[in-house]
């Protein structure tokens, strides 16, 4: 993997990724993106698995890792835009785009709103339209991360089992999460407390392939989100893999590749 600063002119500043692909430089390109408090590292597995084929893209999201923020509490689509831009910098075509977490949130607004620019779209423990307890209950966990209010052990408690796999993942992130810059992980986590259904109602007209995957034991990105999610787009499909929670790509890395390679290997359809 190759870490790289793409320059980038206000109101953007600079947006750092990690970049592979095949040797012959050949391969569609595949664009990833993280969740709240994670880093483009969080994708190793995938990006390892998919480079063979694909030249990979997985981006630090505003705010983290290397990325600057954005300016001020910036909303979901604030977000898409910022995607829309780097994407044009990067001038990379129609992609395939896979978001986790706050970055499926991203990646969906995105099929609706550039559907010219996505040639399909994964979706890995998204949220979508939260019940009012849900919704109530992430804004207070926005408004309280706001306040300066760090809780590492509750997330991590949320995402993970006591497997050994889980355990070794839960290392990982934790190490990812201690590190972050917090007003950019506090500004992304209350768009991702509000933007559940900012996009919802276009999910509808996404006529290319699309992925909702989630681990049956994810309390937040539910089974039931992720199969309303692959229901309402006229391709949709969803895998809930078992046995596994929020980190699935860290914690279930054969599956959500083998999923993720279907999903590549899926063409479009005339809608």
């Amino acid at each position: 993997m190759t870490p790289t600063t793409l320059p980038r002119s206000d109101p953007y500043g600079a947006v750092t990724c990690l970049r592979a692909g095949p040797e012959n430089g050949q391969g569609a390109p595949v664009v990833l993106i993280h969740g709240v408090g994670m880093q483009a590292a969080a994708w190793g597995p995938q990006i390892e698995a998919l480079c063979l084929t694909h030249q990979v893209i997985a981006l630090d999201m505003p705010g983290h890792g290397g990325s600057a923020p954005l300016p001020g509490w910036a909303d979901l689509p604030e977000y898409v835009a910022w995607l829309h831009e780097v994407l044009q910098a990067l001038d990379l075509g129609p992609v395939s785009l896979a978001g986790h977490s706050m970055g499926a949130l991203i990646a969906g607004g995105y099929a609706v709103s550039q559907p010219e620019d996505t040639a399909r779209v994964a979706l890995l423990n998204g949220v979508f339209r939260r019940s009012a307890e849900a919704r109530a209950a992430v804004e207070a966990r926005a408004a309280e991360i706001r306040a300066g209010s760090f809780d590492l052990e509750t997330p991590l408690a949320r995402w993970f089992g006591k497997g050994a796999a889980d355990q070794h993942a839960r290392a990982q992130v934790a190490k990812w999460l201690s590190g972050v810059n917090l007003e950019g992980y506090a500004a992304a986590y209350t768009a991702f407390a509000h933007g559940d259904s900012t996009y919802a109602d276009g999910f509808s007209d996404i006529a290319c392939p699309l992925l909702a995957l989630t681990g049956d034991g994810d309390p937040n990105s539910t089974p039931a989100m992720a199969r309303a999610m692959a229901e309402t787009a006229p391709q949709g499909r969803a895998v809930v893999i078992e046995g596994h929670r929020h980190m699935v790509n860290l914690t279930a890395p054969a599956a959500v590749n083998a999923a993720l390679r279907d999903w590549l290997n899926t063409e479009g359809e005339p809608t």
